[in-house]
């Protein structure tokens, strides 16, 4: 695989791979497996604007929020609906985290690489959160890996991990699964067994 290919130059020493469900785990999975290292999840979520929830307003992963404070301030979004929303949000990570992990142990970042991974970046806001998690956790350096994301957003994204490795920048990006032959949705069952296999 090219992506896993291309971190092998990137990554010595013990390292952790985290797949960004649903789809990040299955692009994660062959990382894992050719860098010899552990797989697991990190699962952030999108936070959507009022009535219009694929409008990111910012992202989550546990313990911490990453917030577009512009964004948020100029469609008047209330604390009210932000904490309600951030409270819906947390609810289905601790749901997911649970169906993935089963009675796993999350593997120990500290001192450790760690490896972010997604299907694709749009608009970087789960990648973020997902990275300061990382940070949050103790791992010593953070490196996010996706096959694609546009350019803009990689530029945006560039201070978050100490290195972004991308194997594609088009200008004219409108989404991610443009750029799959088969982007069908990938569901908890696969992320599981996916999980499964790697441990």
């Amino acid at each position: 695989m090219l992506l896993a290919a291309a971190l092998r130059a990137e990554v010595s020493g013990p390292c952790v791979v985290l797949g960004i469900p649903r789809g990040g785990v299955l692009v994660a999975a062959p990382v894992a497996r050719a860098l010899g290292a552990p797989l697991d999840v990190v699962v952030p979520k999108k936070l959507g604007a009022p009535g219009r929830s694929e409008l990111g307003i910012g992202a989550i992963a546990p313990g911490v929020r990453v917030l577009d404070r512009r964004l948020i301030e100029r469609l008047g979004v209330s604390e009210v609906y932000l904490e309600a929303e951030i409270a819906r949000e947390e609810a289905e990570i601790a749901r997911r985290t649970a169906v993935y992990r089963g009675n796993r142990q999350p593997p120990e970042l500290g001192g450790r690489t760690t490896v972010v991974v997604d299907d694709g970046i749009a608009t970087g806001g789960t990648a973020r959160a997902a990275l300061a998690w990382a940070r949050a956790a103790g791992a010593s350096r953070v490196i996010l890996a996706v096959p694609v994301a546009p350019p803009e957003v990689v530029a945006d994204l560039e201070g978050e991990a100490d290195r972004m490795v991308v194997l594609d920048t088009p200008s004219h990006f409108m989404a991610v699964g443009e750029w799959y032959e088969d982007f069908r949705q990938v569901t908890d069952d696969e992320v599981v067994a996916a999980l499964a296999a790697a441990a």
